[in-house]
């Protein structure tokens, strides 16, 4: 496996660095609130980077949002890719493409998810065909939706919801169905993180399915590695904080960063940072490749629940007294650390789903 960004890669991540750095500023940050950018989200779109997400792959997608995750910056571009973008180019129509991508690409359609499928919301297919291989409605199919999802990450952003639905009968799938916003009802939640969020209210709301089977697993996998990197990034600029923190606080004559405790906690910090990137970098790289991936996907979503809230708590930690000030740019990354720590499942979750899948292998293998 090969890692190494290609030029086309770099470049992307170069550029997104960039303009997330110069306008994704903590003062910016402040003046945001709970809200999102709007004029940041102008620039990402006038420079075509989520367009260029579909040529880049999830890998690039992945470099994309670690640069986003360093500055916390405050726009649905994580979201608006993976269940919006790469979810369409993947698993829809030739005309659900033909229709949708163009508005994805320029970002004048943005797309969050309803994820992971629960229970509450169920989907009633009008003379829908099937798709030939489990009966089960294809994509392009029309129907209705009903139900409420509690809360949805960038809702008050979007244009549309990629909603996932799971059958109520035993041993039934899941479906992917894209609802209008507008078409909905959307009320304002706020998160730990200040991700725009919404309740989404469904009552017989017209909807069109994506994809048959599979795509569900494909895209909520896609999105679990996608933020495993945002959360990598998240962590990065949090451990960046604390050592420029460390370095230049003095205690005693000398700088918070000679003390062998602060050392050892930022190395443990670091190390745990590189463990979530290189476990996204691979899922990533393996779906590009048409690798299977789903258990990759899962192990990066573990360690970035499990790593992730330990960085960011290390961060908050070697900041002392300031890491307890809500106003300060570190806190900032620890709202989002833990809100990414629980987003797509906990650690237990995830670890549990995955043994599942372990357990169903050896079955299959002993069969």
């Amino acid at each position: 496996m090969d890692f190494t960004p290609t030029e086309e890669q770099a470049a992307a991540r170069d550029l997104a660095g960039e303009i997330f750095g110069d306008l994704s500023t903590p003062e910016r940050l402040a003046a945001a609130g709970t809200g999102s950018d709007a004029e940041l989200w102008k620039a990402l779109c006038a420079a075509g980077l989520p367009g260029a997400v579909e040529d880049v792959g999830l890998l690039g997608l992945v470099l994309l949002v670690e640069e986003q995750g360093r500055r916390t910056a405050q726009v649905p571009f994580a979201a608006s890719c993976v269940y919006g973008l790469l979810a369409v180019a993947a698993h829809g129509t030739a005309e659900q493409r033909g229709r949708l991508l163009p508005g994805l690409r320029d970002g004048t359609a943005v797309a969050t998810g309803a994820f992971p499928a629960r229970g509450g919301v169920v989907a009633s297919a009008e003379a829908a065909p099937a798709d030939g291989t489990t009966g089960a409605p294809a994509g392009g199919s029309t129907g209705a939706l009903t139900g409420v999802v509690p809360w949805v990450p960038w809702l008050r952003d979007a244009t549309e919801v990629l909603v996932a639905v799971r059958d109520p009968a035993p041993g039934g799938g899941h479906s992917l169905w894209r609802v209008r916003v507008a078409d909905a009802e959307a009320e304002p939640v706020e998160l730990t993180a200040p991700w725009a969020a919404g309740r989404l209210v469904l009552a017989g709301t017209p909807g069109e399915r994506i994809g048959g089977e599979g795509a569900y697993d494909d895209v909520l996998a896609s999105a679990r590695t996608a933020f495993a990197g945002l959360q990598a990034g998240v962590c990065a600029g949090s451990l960046a904080r604390a050592v420029a923190h460390t370095n230049e606080r003095e205690q005693f004559g000398r700088p918070l960063a000679a003390k062998q405790g602060v050392q050892l906690r930022a190395a443990d910090a670091h190390m745990d940072t590189e463990a979530i990137r290189v476990t996204a970098y691979e899922a990533a790289w393996r779906r590009d490749t048409g690798l299977p991936y789903g258990t990759h996907a899962l192990t990066a979503a573990w360690w970035a629940s499990e790593g992730g809230k330990r960085v960011v708590h290390a961060g908050q930690h070697l900041h002392g007294g300031m890491g307890a000030d809500l106003d300060h740019p570190v806190h900032r990354h620890f709202l989002w650390g833990r809100q990414l720590d629980a987003y797509l499942g906990s650690g237990s979750e995830v670890l549990q789903e995955m043994g599942d899948l372990i357990a169903a292998s050896g079955q299959e293998g002993m069969g």
